[in-house]
């Protein structure tokens, strides 16, 4: 009897392989198609590469409160705070993150730094291409991590419809 149930599933298996090896071949159209996402097909919900967020005049949500790291479980941010004077503002609030990074080698991307923030300062985008020739250059500064003004209208929030993205599209 084991005999058999074990021809009945290798059957099975081979049916499934031989059904499926003539079945038409899904491609899509990366890395060469058009758009931001170049052709790749992306869930809504995906999680990208980490966004530092703007308000609506153009300064830094980051208010520097050490949330995001501290509900990182992977240890990976690294965040320096700086006070705000009246000549130089660069975020709404008393203070800004002077250094903010991310060590990719040790992300996660579990969220838990996105969720922990209560001004919506750290979002994921919907950059996937983080491959890189040198570990050092997977440790994401402030620089890299902050959106630009022109990205963060809401033409970048559906950036998978390929019209509406402006052509300054800074991938993040």
């Amino acid at each position: 009897m084991p005999v058999v149930r074990g021809a009945v599933a290798i059957a099975k298996g081979m049916g499934v392989t031989f059904r499926e090896m003539l079945s038409p071949t899904k491609v899509e159209n990366y890395p060469d198609g058009p758009g931001p996402t170049r052709g790749a097909v992306l869930e809504e919900r995906y999680r990208g590469a980490h966004v530092l967020q703007r308000d609506e005049n153009g300064l830094e949500k980051c208010v520097a409160c050490f949330l995001c790291a501290a509900a990182c479980p992977a240890n990976c941010i690294y965040i320096e705070a700086a006070e705000n004077t009246e000549e130089q503002r660069i975020s709404s609030s008393e203070r800004y993150a002077k250094v903010y990074n991310i060590d990719y080698n040790r992300c996660i991307f579990w969220g838990f730094s996105v969720e922990a923030c209560p001004k919506d300062a750290i979002t994921h985008g919907y950059n996937f291409e983080l491959s890189v020739y040198n570990r050092g250059d997977l440790v994401k500064r402030k620089d890299d991590l902050l959106i630009t003004k022109q990205v963060q209208s809401k033409k970048y929030r559906v950036a998978f419809s390929d019209e509406d993205v402006d052509s300054e599209y800074k991938e993040v």
